[in-house]
């Protein structure tokens, strides 16, 4: 391996936008993420409705679906 042309891979802190942290290594140093596995719905079983710029609303306007799910 070629001397002083590799970046340095240091140990960094991850933080989430829900607040939790861990550790890791990495070569760009601190990193801040908007999911993680303490808060995705995938990993909790929890459904959260993550909406931007009113995508949902848009939806169910276009389909015209109401929030009540129809009975049969």
């Amino acid at each position: 391996m070629k001397q002083d042309i590799h970046p340095k891979y240091a140990e960094s802190t991850v933080t989430c936008a829900c607040g939790a942290t861990f550790k890791t290594k990495s070569v760009s140093g601190d990193i801040h993420t908007e999911i993680c596995s303490n808060c995705h719905p995938f990993y909790t079983g929890k459904q959260k409705l993550v909406d931007t710029a009113g995508r949902v609303e848009k939806f169910r306007r276009k389909y015209k679906l109401d929030n009540k799910e129809k009975e049969s």
